[in-house]
């Protein structure tokens, strides 16, 4: 719900897609500078407990003026920048390994559930308040209040958050922050993988742009724009609950390049269409093809990194998985912003994303046969030989 209403707070104080664009740096320079130390606290201290602090913290919320907006977002931004790496490597204790797939997958289920519901709610609050800013307090209030579910569940698991430290203790953080980084970049496939999501990402990352398409290209107003920001969470349901149900095929190389590809496709599709029925499909379509995409970078992660290490392993895929949107929303802010009419420059600036994501999607299908070729079973049985 927050996020939804911060862009739609900020387009309607500046109807400005450079404005837009500016809440996505917002969110990356945290995550940039924060996460690698995020992974440490992860990787030497209680998980649960870390998770305790962040989520505490995420409570925390002011609306305007504008400044409070970006720095609304910077401080969310930041708490996560601890809570993911502590949350991705709590997962793997809560389930035997072999069940780590289905786990992951019911795990974006319930995410994108919350993606779903909480833009279409923002959509209904900022409907029924009518014109201006004034029901958008009710949805940062029901934000802080929604923390308290979690941090309920957190003191209700079983499960232990514990990190053993080695018999020679924790190394210096410093050094801590070198290993993960030279674990994540000595094993090919994991950095492929990395960098063709933030590439994708990147270039196909305009959802900050939608405010502009629902107003002033689709007229469909706040209720139409909450819709249009949980389409892709919706696509992405749908997508979480098969492959929780159903295994992906084995081949996950290629499931993964060919999802990457319909993404950019979609993309383009929602770039230029002018009905709201097709823009709301393609984006749906784009959240599909995101959780197939997401599902097979997870596994793959965890199945090759030690308990120890996932902490820190997760802060690098983090910058990543995170940054690659947020600097897309910058990136297409940017674009946009450099046509008079905000609605052809979002037009230009999401279509050209899409095919910016089509072409490095090739790139890669071309130049890395660890990711063409990768097999999940092969994976599995030799670990980080997969090269």
């Amino acid at each position: 719900m927050q996020v939804a209403a911060i862009d739609w707070h900020v387009y309607l104080l500046t109807r400005s897609p450079l404005a837009l664009g500016l809440v996505g740096l917002a969110r990356v320079v945290p995550i940039v500078s924060l996460s690698l130390w995020g992974g440490v606290a992860a990787d030497r201290y209680d998980r649960r407990k870390i998770m305790m602090i962040t989520q505490s913290t995420m409570t925390l919320a002011g609306r305007e003026p504008l400044w409070g907006l970006y720095a609304l977002t910077a401080v969310t931004s930041a708490a996560g920048s601890f809570d993911n790496p502590a949350r991705q490597a709590l997962i793997p204790r809560l389930v035997p390994r072999e069940n780590l797939p289905g786990a992951l997958a019911m795990n974006l289920t319930m995410f994108h559930a919350g993606m779903i519901g909480g833009p279409a709610l923002a959509g209904v609050f900022i409907a029924m308040a009518g014109e201006g800013t004034r029901g958008l307090g009710w949805i940062y209030l029901a934000n802080a209040g929604s923390f308290l579910g979690v941090l309920g569940a957190l003191l209700s698991m079983r499960a232990s958050g514990a990190v053993e430290a080695p018999p020679e203790g924790h190394a210096h953080p410093f050094a801590q922050v070198r290993e993960g980084l030279r674990f994540v970049f000595t094993t090919p496939v994991m950095v492929w993988t990395m960098a063709l999501d933030f590439a994708a990402t990147f270039f196909a990352g305009a959802n900050s742009l939608l405010p502009i398409f629902a107003d002033q290209i689709l007229g469909v107003g706040a209720l139409g724009f909450g819709w249009l920001r949980a389409a892709p969470a919706l696509g992405a349901l749908v997508g979480s609950v098969y492959t929780s149900l159903r295994p992906l095929p084995r081949r996950q190389g290629r499931v993964l390049l060919w999802a990457v590809a319909a993404y950019g496709l979609a993309t383009v599709v929602f770039g230029v269409s002018r009905s709201y029925l097709l823009t709301f499909a393609a984006l749906a379509i784009t959240g599909i093809a995101d959780l197939v995409s997401t599902v097979v970078r997870q596994v793959l992660r965890q199945m090759l990194t030690p308990d120890d290490m996932r902490g820190r392993m997760t802060s690098v895929n983090m910058i990543f998985f995170m940054g690659g949107p947020q600097l897309g929303e910058l990136e297409a802010g940017l674009v946009a912003a450099l046509f008079a009419s905000a609605a052809v420059g979002a037009t230009v600036s999401v279509v050209s994303g899409g095919l910016g994501t089509l072409l490095v999607t090739g790139l890669v299908a071309w130049k890395s046969r660890v990711v063409r070729d990768y097999v999940q079973e092969e994976l599995a049985s030799t670990g980080r030989e997969v090269t």
